[in-house]
């Protein structure tokens, strides 16, 4: 990296905590501390909505999965805007009309305490490990490119969120992701754009999408009904909007985003900002990623993009195959790169010519593949400690390889905004909950706002510690978005679950909700660690294996269970 590229970054990181540590100064109490005093318009809870989402994770990992597996992925969010306009239908006005703090004071009012700190432990879980993940993946990212000791990157990272949420709470995580998601697609258009400006002077946009055609990246949509095919069209209405909904509807981290709008229709016009953008600015990061792959047809990549872990294959007994491998490995990209020069040329339109080119290219991105699994094999074989997967590595490769000076720093800090943006909100959130439905509720009920605040001060820096803790012994999944999401997936179901009771089936009680969920989720973690299905999948059967079981239970062992509505003690 270049003195200009340290200067951006560097430059972009301290306004971040400076400015949010600046602008939320002063004394708060726990409605400023947590709600940011319901001051939030419509485009700061949209943008806050997207910040939170969109973590480091998404900009390094999401190019990466296009370059090896094309645009299916999309599909994954196709249940987003359904699960927008149920959420704004139903569970805004309710979150606003009782004036809770937290999603899970509301299933105290419906059911009972243990339901409510139930569901707030299992959001405590996950969100505690997903938080770790966000802090891991860009240190992962420095420590490759600088060699820095990766521990001491998860902690510098995490001390920098920490600063300013801890300072300002809900309203500095809300001021500083506007000028987060601002840096982050401005960087992520200057990245596409220098990527179409250094293809060959014949391939333009239209060109470059034949290539990705041919190649079988813009396979969008996958009307199959494999359930354990992990992105579909129906994975993605049904799994992917159980998701949603669990995700924007129940968990703190985003529920906090919007519970600070300045009205109920301000939150929800910021969740149908969300709900309309969603899409689109996921396709476009998926399509940088395949124009990623587009570039490197015509630019040789690596065998395997985690250069530091290739160096030390090759300084292993393995060298002489990985030579041999390599040698291949060029051949086929001389031979690839032929094809498609072939593939592009005017008198190519023939069917006849076209359909031999298609073989042809088909064939050589199988060896090429192959290859590529042969390296990943020889990692594993004399390097067991080495991550073995390099698909979050395939953007960061291409940023430090070939953009310009000044644009790496951008990039970079486009990267570790996103990683700021969310963890403050995850962070943020943990806090509110263990100090909303844990301590405040079960602990030192009867304290001044000061307490309180205090406390919710000091349970940001607890899981903030929590966090880089577990970012230090954390490791990569396949792909990192898809680690977070099935983080999710194997809690969101019975959460959503619990809410959707609570909201839509009043004849089902307390006992018979609180033991349904505690069956549900181990049948849900049962199912995951058997791999039967696609971890989508998880967020249906864990949604409705607690509506069916609860049911049941209230049929059976809890027919007697009389109505009685408990009242939480705020």
């Amino acid at each position: 990296m270049s003195a200009i590229d340290w200067v951006i970054l560097i430059s972009t990181l301290s306004f971040i905590v400076i400015y949010g540590s600046w602008k939320t100064r002063g004394d708060h109490d726990m409605k400023s501390y947590i709600l940011g005093d319901n001051e939030a318009r419509w485009w700061t809870v949209g943008l806050s909505v997207m910040a939170t989402q969109a973590s480091a994770i998404t900009f390094m990992s999401t190019p990466g999965q296009a370059f090896h597996d094309g645009m299916g992925f999309v599909q994954f969010y196709f249940g987003l805007p359904l699960a927008m306009i149920i959420i704004c239908i139903t569970f805004i006005p309710i979150y606003h009309r009782l004036k809770v703090y937290t999603a899970y004071e509301f299933l105290e009012n419906r059911f009972d305490l243990k339901t409510r700190s139930l569901t707030a432990m299992l959001f405590l879980v996950q969100r505690g490990l997903a938080a770790g993940i966000t802090i891991y993946a860009p240190a992962i990212i420095l420590s490759t490119i600088l060699g820095w000791n990766l521990n001491l990157l998860n902690f510098i990272l995490g001390a920098l969120v920490v600063v300013y949420t801890v300072s300002g709470g809900t309203k500095a995580v809300n001021v500083t992701q506007k000028q987060q998601m601002f840096i982050i697609m401005a960087g992520m258009f200057f990245a596409f754009f220098v990527i179409m400006q250094s293809l060959p002077e014949n391939v333009h946009f239209s060109t470059a999408m034949s290539i990705a055609g041919v190649s079988e990246k813009l396979n969008i949509l996958d009307f199959s009904f494999d359930m354990e095919s992990r992105y579909t069209f129906w994975s993605g209405i049904t799994g992917g909007l159980f998701l949603a909904l669990s995700y924007f509807g129940t968990d703190q981290s985003q529920v906090q985003r919007y519970l600070g709008g300045k009205s109920i229709k301000e939150s929800q016009w910021g969740l149908i900002f969300n709900g309309i953008l969603k899409i689109p600015m996921q396709f476009f990061i998926l399509l940088v990623g395949v124009m990623v792959f587009v570039f490197y047809q015509y630019n040789k990549p690596p065998v395997f993009f985690n250069e530091s872990t290739l160096n030390k294959l090759k300084a292993t007994e393995a060298s002489a195959q990985i030579f041999l491998l390599e040698a291949r490995y060029d051949s086929v990209f001389q031979l690839k790169n032929e094809a498609f020069q072939k593939f592009i040329l005017p008198d190519a339109n023939l069917t006849n010519d076209q359909n031999e080119l298609k073989t042809s290219i088909t064939s050589l991105l199988s060896e090429e593949k192959t290859i590529r699994e042969n390296v990943k094999s020889m990692i594993k074989t004399s390097l067991p400690k080495e991550e073995s997967n390099d698909k979050d590595y395939v953007f960061i490769r291409f940023i430090l390889d070939y953009l310009p000076k000044g644009l790496i720093g951008l990039l970079l800090a486009v990267i570790f905004s996103a990683a700021m943006s969310s963890t403050a909100s995850e962070l943020n959130a943990l806090a509110t909950t263990t100090t909303i439905d844990i301590y405040k509720r079960s602990v030192r009920k009867d304290e001044s706002d000061a307490h309180y605040v205090r406390y919710s001060k000091l349970f940001t820096i607890l899981w903030g510690m929590i966090a880089i803790s577990f970012a230090c012994f954390g490791t990569l999944f396949e792909n990192l978005i898809q680690f977070v999401n099935i983080i999710g997936s194997v809690f969101y179901g019975t959460i959503l679950g619990v809410f959707l009771i609570a909201f839509y089936i009043k004849r089902l009680k307390a006992n018979a909700v609180f033991w349904g969920a505690i069956i549900t989720e181990t049948i849900v973690i049962i199912t995951f660690k058997s791999d039967i299905v696609g971890y989508l999948w998880l967020n249906a059967i864990g949604c409705f294996g607690v509506i069916i079981i609860s049911y049941f239970l209230q049929q059976s062992i809890f027919k007697q269970e009389n109505d009685i509505e408990i009242k939480p003690n705020r």
